[in-house]
């Protein structure tokens, strides 16, 4: 029997593909992969101890690569080029900060390996969703494993995600 959820406290982050029902959080984001000279970008805030993807919210009728060159542009200071869609992942968590604060949260991921520039000169100046100033960091792919990075598939699966051209699904349930 399918669960019934109450649509009386829908919210939506416009211009953001997100809504938040019943106690759960839905969100379609994009993240781009950036590894120069063997060193993976990430980006963290104060408000979270741990690392995340550049990327961010789709916009509603935005393709996922538009999404993911003005995400990987805001956050970096950078134009990038796509080289390909690496992984969609289906990601669930419970949400640890305000204003999905023990919400049940799903959110559909589009990763975008991007092109090496040759260079790790950036201009950030990158605020995240929850206003926090952000900061780049590059972490060496063989620290990785060592790495708080979020979602945890990141640390684990970079190495088969850098080898292949090949699209791979992840189901990443940290509920």
């Amino acid at each position: 029997m399918e669960e019934k959820v109450d649509l009386s406290d829908l919210k939506c982050g416009y211009p953001d593909c997100c809504f938040m029902a019943g106690g759960k959080w839905f969100r379609y984001r994009t993240a781009g992969l950036i590894v120069e000279d063997g060193e993976l970008l990430l980006i963290g805030n104060k408000s979270v101890d741990y690392l995340y993807t550049i990327g961010g919210g789709v916009h509603l009728g935005e393709h996922a690569e538009d999404c993911v060159l003005r995400e990987v542009k805001e956050e970096t200071g950078v134009d990038y080029e796509i080289d390909h869609l690496a992984v969609i992942c289906e990601n669930f968590f419970i949400g640890h900060e305000e204003p999905i604060e023990d919400y049940t949260c799903h959110v559909i991921e589009f990763y975008f390996l991007m092109k090496p520039r040759g260079s790790k000169e950036l201009h950030s100046d990158s605020y995240g969703w929850n206003n926090q100033k952000e900061e780049v960091v590059w972490i060496p792919l063989e620290k990785l494993p060592q790495t708080n990075v979020k979602p945890d598939f990141i640390k684990i699966r970079m190495p088969e995600i850098l080898k292949g051209k090949s699209l791979i699904h992840i189901v990443n349930d940290e509920r």
